[in-house]
């Protein structure tokens, strides 16, 4: 049975923005080896749209892009949404009964499936559908953008805690 993971980027206020703020080194080499190893990403629309911009390679880019591009490519995406009409390579546009698909999902597969986005998240969690909460957070104050908990934070109970790099503290919540 597949496990269910919501982990993003956030400041210490709780903002995801990837526009904000990027991560170092060890930090980028450790989303590599993460990438690399799912089973699959499940994405609302909007973090699928941000994340799209690894699909084409870019003159620009050093080895560790093009390896992180080449591992998000290889992966089967899920992507939910009643806007798009289409999706890109290697990726399943979903535009309804989320619930099945992802109890199907969890069921036929093994490994970790990656949640991105927290609407998506906030969703999937109201169906108790994930099962770890893993908090990346970056020294860093917003004081505004997208809550990583969209709605009110569910029950948690604390598991493991992290250091990435030399400042990125990975916290891992399950279900309370």
């Amino acid at each position: 049975m597949a496990k269910l993971v919501f982990g993003m980027n956030l400041s210490l206020d709780g903002y995801v923005d990837h526009q904000e703020f990027a991560p170092g080194p060890a930090l980028f080499r450790h989303w590599i080896e993460h990438v690399r190893d799912l089973t699959g990403s499940v994405y609302g629309r909007r973090m699928y749209e941000v994340m799209r911009y690894w699909d084409e390679d870019s003159p620009d880019w050093d080895a560790d892009r093009h390896e992180f591009a080449a591992a998000w490519r290889s992966q089967p995406k899920w992507v939910v949404s009643r806007s798009l009409k289409s999706v890109g390579p290697n990726a399943t546009l979903v535009e309804d009964d989320v619930e099945a698909l992802i109890r199907g999902l969890k069921a036929q597969l093994v490994g970790e499936i990656s949640v991105s986005g927290p609407d998506l998240a906030r969703s999937l969690t109201d169906l108790g559908l994930i099962d770890e909460y893993r908090l990346y957070l970056h020294p860093v104050v917003l004081g505004h953008g997208k809550p990583f908990f969209a709605g009110p934070r569910p029950p948690l109970r604390f598991v493991a805690s992290d250091l990435i790099g030399d400042d990125v503290i990975r916290l891992t919540y399950v279900p309370a």
